[in-house]
């Protein structure tokens, strides 16, 4: 009978640390980008007209093309959200339990209106 207790044990707990890590993970990854986006702090920077990857901010060069840092601060949230999933699972269930479910899409929701108003100057030029 001890043989059958503790799969559903570990079974159990992997369940939770995946859930800990689901949860946190979508609560920290629309908060991080948008800080990521608003501080200018992506990861990397691409230059696809020279098909360069530098590190961190690196503003475009004049006759290369445009600067993309999309990549950079799409990498920076997953490792920051990723980061902050792998905490929690090191979390008790009873901290876990009592982070508000609602916050995995109402937080999505708030930042649109802050990425929208910062992505402003590219729609009224």
């Amino acid at each position: 009978m001890t043989a059958v207790t503790e799969p559903r044990a570990q079974a159990g707990s992997a369940t939770a640390s995946y859930a800990a890590f689901a949860i946190v993970f979508a609560i920290a990854a629309p908060v991080i980008y948008v800080a990521s986006e608003l501080g200018g702090f992506p990861l990397f920077t691409y230059h696809p007209g020279t098909g360069r990857i530098d590190f961190g901010f690196a503003a475009a060069r004049t006759n290369e093309g445009p600067a993309m840092y999309w990549y950079g601060w799409l990498a920076t949230t997953l490792i920051g959200a990723a980061i902050a999933g792998l905490a929690a699972t090191l979390l008790p269930r009873n901290v876990i339990g009592r982070i508000p479910l609602f916050l995995i899409w109402l937080l999505p929701l708030l930042v649109l209106p802050i990425l929208a108003y910062a992505l402003m100057p590219f729609w009224t030029r």
